[in-house]
């Protein structure tokens, strides 16, 4: 069996090569993170192994800096195992191996963990999927916290500029009420626009629900607004 210890940096990713017998094959080089540097790897390790050998390829999980030379070994047909980096500072402090973190002997820790096989799966098709899912998840939670800072900051908006507005509409985040904004910023711009082009943008964003009489009440209230006028405000 041939063991393959990645330790995954930015730039760079240090490697170790070791045999099921204690031989070392390979000690510690560096690849360029780059298809060159890739298949440089992917060389040495054939290199090293013969027909008929068993290979297992170990990386600390490291965030977004593993993803490409993961892609790179699945798509290569080699067993590839994410470790969590946890794990292998445990089992070097149990190797009683220097204490002080290097990327060399993180690369020996790497290869020594998958030749002692403690307790380490490979990455499959669903380790990917579950990721898909991981990513998805956060990146909804984030766009739905946005949207959540965002809908806080207009409201806070039309309270200065527009105060009435919110009690003429059943929810201000509703697409006529952006359509309004977005063309008129504020209870000053309301009130001077012209009464056709008004009427005509809530009935194409409300989809017929507003028309010219909702037109005039919302224009002659924004003539009588307390709301402020604020150009920078109204550009937010």
């Amino acid at each position: 069996m041939i063991c393959v210890g990645i330790d995954v940096a930015k730039d760079k990713h240090d490697c170790f090569i070791l045999s099921s017998e204690g031989e070392v094959l390979a000690d510690v080089f560096t690849i360029p993170n780059n298809m060159e540097g890739f298949g440089k790897l992917l060389q040495t390790i054939r290199a090293c192994s013969r027909p008929g050998d068993k290979i297992k390829v170990g990386l600390e999980a490291t965030g977004h800096y593993s993803y490409n030379i993961l892609g790179f070994l699945l798509d290569k047909g080699l067993p590839t195992f994410v470790i969590n980096p946890l794990h292998t500072n445990l089992y070097r402090k149990s190797l009683t191996l220097r204490k002080t973190k290097t990327d060399r002997v993180d690369a020996r820790t790497i290869a020594a963990m998958l030749l002692s096989d403690v307790d380490l799966k490979p990455y499959t098709g669903t380790s990917y999927h579950n990721e898909e899912l991981k990513s998805l998840t956060r990146y909804r939670f984030d766009k739905v916290r946005e949207r959540a800072k965002l809908k806080t900051a207009v409201s806070r908006l039309v309270c200065i500029l527009f105060p009435e507005l919110e009690k003429l509409f059943p929810n201000l985040h509703i697409a006529s009420v952006y359509a309004l904004l977005r063309e008129f910023p504020g209870a000053k711009q309301v009130a001077g626009a012209n009464l056709t082009r008004l009427k005509n943008l809530l009935h194409e964003a409300s989809r017929g629900r507003y028309g010219r009489e909702n037109a005039v009440e919302i224009r002659d209230i924004a003539r009588n607004s307390i709301g402020s006028f604020m150009p920078a405000k109204s550009l937010e």
